[in-house]
């Protein structure tokens, strides 16, 4: 297959979705066919995720609730999409296209198609080139980052390590825990520490440990997001798997210390209903000692 060809192909790969989902291109009805573009863009979601809610798919396409509704009696009259009961909530329905619905989506795409490689057929081979170039782009900026949460063990050394380094130095920690007694935490099994990757990277902790002097109590230390990472609710989701944790270990309480100058971390905690209570141990630099009380 020459250059020609293989961008081209991966071109008309990437704009198919794109064209769907994100342009329309709306000649009267969707390119010419019997439906509207929100109905294209509804099938095109129920044939890439199939078993979807009406509410899921309303979220997602950022329709009105009542036009939602009207679009899929229409669309099962019909006999393009059905539903079932869930299993797990039976208040819920899952949308699934029919056999009809799949050809017509088929058809659509197939539409798509057809006009991608009628404008790409107007444009040289260095356009092409720069147009899959921007589109890559776009796609890179319009998809959301890939989150997710995992508890550090020795295997995560590096990245504990480094994050809680950055934190001592953001926060003017004055005791700083070395290597060795990072790599201690990680192996303590009444211990726990959470790291939030964004995208692969490191970008936030938490960590809990016990507090002996305290009957079914643990404290939260360590709570920091970098900040080219904020403003993604990485902070609530660490302090959510930290409690979560404490709680099915069957702890009853969570104490942490702050001092005055970190409000948005006094707010985060107001917001998640820890309560100011006595001093509990002798940090120097702390001014301001919380509690919340696990359900």
């Amino acid at each position: 297959m020459d250059q020609h060809v293989r961008q081209q192909a991966e071109v008309v790969r990437q704009f198919n979705r794109f064209y769907t989902v994100h342009l329309g291109l709306l000649r009267g009805r969707y390119l010419d066919t019997d439906y509207s573009l929100s109905e294209s863009r509804m099938m095109y979601e129920l044939s890439q995720s199939p078993g979807c809610t009406a509410n899921h798919l309303r979220t997602k396409l950022g329709l009105d609730a009542g036009y939602m509704s009207r679009m899929v009696r229409s669309l099962t009259e019909r006999g393009l999409i059905e539903g079932v009961r869930s299993a797990r909530d039976k208040r819920a329905t899952l949308l699934s296209l029919t056999a009809n619905g799949q050809a017509v989506i088929a058809d659509i795409n197939h539409r798509v198609s057809s006009e991608t490689v009628r404008m790409l057929d107007q444009l040289g081979e260095t356009q092409r080139a720069e147009l899959l170039a921007a589109m890559s782009k776009v796609r890179e900026i319009l998809s959301p980052p890939s989150t997710h949460l995992v508890r550090a063990t020795a295997a995560q050394l590096n990245d504990a390590r480094h994050l809680l380094y950055e934190y001592f130095d953001v926060i003017g920690v004055v005791l700083r825990d070395d290597d060795d007694a990072i790599r201690a935490f990680l192996d303590d099994d009444s211990s726990a520490m959470w790291i939030a990757y964004v995208d692969g990277a490191a970008a936030g902790c938490v960590a809990m440990r016990p507090l002996p002097d305290i009957a079914g109590a643990v404290e939260c230390k360590r709570l920091y997001v970098a900040d080219r990472y904020r403003r993604r609710g990485l902070s609530q989701a660490l302090m959510r798997a930290l409690e979560e944790h404490a709680a099915r270990a069957g702890h009853t309480s969570v104490y942490l210390d702050t001092k005055d100058d970190l409000r948005a971390a006094i707010g985060l905690y107001d917001r998640l209903g820890y309560e100011r209570c006595e001093r509990y141990n002798d940090n120097p630099q702390a001014t301001i000692f919380m509690r919340k009380r696990l359900g």
